[in-house]
């Protein structure tokens, strides 16, 4: 067994191909060619901390991948918040052969990619303002990814705290905000929180927006009214993850949205579908293992023997 550091790791890391391998994964997935474990979650609200772990193995692939990765709050000492390993190994022996300690980071890039691509798939043509809520890591990863893929020309961001969303403005070369007029200006919407309850009312939401709410990732987690969730065309990376613990569920636990209504991110993928533009989509990202897969997988094969 390899035990492969970050360093070597991030230096694996080709944007433009794994693109393509986390699309191919949530294809593969939706057309149920995939096995998915079901994941094991531990909260720690007082460090406002997660531990998730995911597996998952595409059919008739060699190589099948857990992944065990802590999000806490950065502590005051300095050390990162994240931290975390995958495993990759056969499927045909079960022999472990590699370990890629990533500390977290290859969840990070994963999740900011599988944005730009839900982003770069259901943006309406003229979009040029991006709504950016939250202030972290994956806030400005978001942003970041989806400016590279898409004609941005405006970015907005809002977060709990003021001095933060400055912060992250002036870091993308936005304006912080308040969050009414960034809902009301913007095109595509970001929500990157561990928020607990509804930041953004329906009111708030004009016609035609497009929302990609990826805070909701664990049982307790919500960021948005569950009327907008009904009151628009949702896609969610996974039916099961999602009406369980994401933004898809609180609607349907409260009878306001048909789970057969909904469609599935490697469904659009799959069939290219583009929305009218004066239609609300919400896209609900829970994070699926088959994504992890595909960056273990991607990244281990352009590792030097």
């Amino acid at each position: 067994m390899r035990i492969i550091e970050l360093e070597a790791l991030l230096d694996a890391v080709d944007e433009a191909e794994l693109m393509q391998e986390l699309e191919a994964a949530f294809v593969r997935y939706s057309a149920g060619q995939a096995q998915v474990m079901a994941v094991g979650h531990l909260g720690f609200d007082a460090r406002s901390g997660d531990c998730h772990v995911k597996g998952a193995h595409l059919a008739g692939d060699d190589l099948f991948a857990v992944k065990f990765v802590n999000s806490f709050a950065a502590p005051a000492n300095g050390e990162p918040g994240s931290d975390g390993f995958i495993i990759l190994s056969r499927a045909q022996t079960g022999q472990v052969v590699a370990l890629l300690r990533d500390r977290g980071a290859l969840t990070d890039i994963r999740t900011a990619l599988t944005g730009a691509i839900v982003a770069r798939a259901i943006a309406a043509e003229g979009t040029r303002t991006l709504g950016i809520v939250g202030s972290g890591k994956q806030a400005q990863m978001q942003a970041e990814a989806i400016q590279r893929h898409l004609p941005m020309e405006r970015v907005l961001v809002s977060a709990r705290r003021p001095d933060r969303a400055d912060a992250l403005a002036a870091l993308l070369g936005g304006e912080a905000t308040d969050l009414q007029r960034l809902c009301a200006e913007a095109d595509v919407i970001v929500t990157a929180t561990a928020a607990r309850a509804p930041l953004i009312p329906a009111a708030w939401v004009r016609p035609g927006t497009r929302i990609i709410a990826l805070g909701a990732d664990a049982p307790g987690k919500q960021e948005l009214d569950p009327a907008i969730v009904a009151s628009a065309t949702v896609v969610v990376d996974s039916r099961a993850q999602c009406f369980d613990h994401g933004e898809a569920g609180w609607a349907v636990r409260d009878g306001l949205l048909d789970p057969a209504s909904v469609i599935e991110l490697g469904e659009l993928l799959a069939r290219r579908e583009r929305f009218p533009a004066d239609r609300t989509v919400v896209v609900d990202l829970t994070g699926v293992a088959v994504q992890d897969l595909a960056i273990a997988t991607a990244v281990w094969n352009r590792l030097p023997d």
